[in-house]
């Protein structure tokens, strides 16, 4: 995953910044969301699916050293069986990879029907969006990567059968290094929100699975759990061999 140095950035004031948004953003949308087991792509510091209920949650990753990685993978190749996972969340994952559309085809194929995935990226389209254009390309992220518009991404769900469902923008400040210029800036919040609110310089966006022409039939809770507990022995096998190494 092409994202070194992100990590970095998300402790500085435009890192806090985002991510205090980003996590807010994420526990109200997951926390409707329900099943059996929910992954997170990337990022293991943060835990964005902390206000899920699923009784499986788990962060897979390509560094294993992370004490919160429970499966070393690459987001381009998933060690899940298809059709289930329940919830797939995709923290800045899309824009640092050299190949977004093959991710989203993976988390297509892991989720089960009427699945959700998570998105979250940099809006083009926004001040900073603008300031990524300024930027040069040896700067460390966010600055370099492709951003996503909302447009282009909804594009890409529809054509791999997902249906957008739910969404929001914010960070609608400048990228100001320092925190005071951020909190002077404060006010563009609620601002932005009402006179320009896809202007925000993040997004989360939701879309759920659909397989038409399926008629659903849901099996058997016993069989559905002893799957669900199946993949996260798994991820704890790995976490295991991960330790051990």
């Amino acid at each position: 995953m092409a994202i070194q140095g992100f990590s970095d950035w998300l402790e500085t004031p435009q890192g806090r910044y985002v991510r205090a948004w980003e996590q807010l953003r994420h526990d109200q949308i997951v926390a409707d969301i329900f099943g059996f087991n929910a992954v997170q792509l990337g990022l293991p510091q943060l835990d964005y699916l902390r206000a899920n209920r699923m009784p499986f949650r788990f962060c897979a990753d390509v560094r294993p050293a992370a004490q919160t990685v429970a499966v070393c993978a690459t987001p381009l190749h998933l060690p899940f069986a298809a059709n289930s996972v329940d919830l797939v969340v995709l923290p800045h994952v899309l824009e640092f990879e050299e190949n977004p559309h093959q991710v989203l085809r993976e988390v297509e194929r892991v989720l089960v029907p009427e699945g959700s995935v998570v998105v979250t990226g940099f809006n083009p389209f926004s001040l900073w969006g603008v300031r990524r254009r300024l930027a040069r390309p040896a700067l460390p992220p966010p600055w370099r990567g492709q951003y996503l518009s909302v447009p282009r991404l909804k594009d890409w769900f529809a054509l791999l059968g997902f249906e957008t469902r739910a969404g929001a923008f914010g960070c609608y400040a400048p990228p100001a290094f320092q925190e005071k210029w951020l909190l002077r800036f404060a006010f563009m919040e609620k601002a932005g929100d009402r006179w320009w609110p896809f202007a925000g310089g993040v997004y989360v966006l939701q879309a759920i699975k659909r397989v038409h022409g399926m008629r659903l039939i849901t099996p058997k809770w016993i069989d559905r759990m002893a799957r669900a507990r199946a993949l996260a022995l798994g991820a704890t096998v790995a976490q295991k061999k991960a330790d051990s190494q």
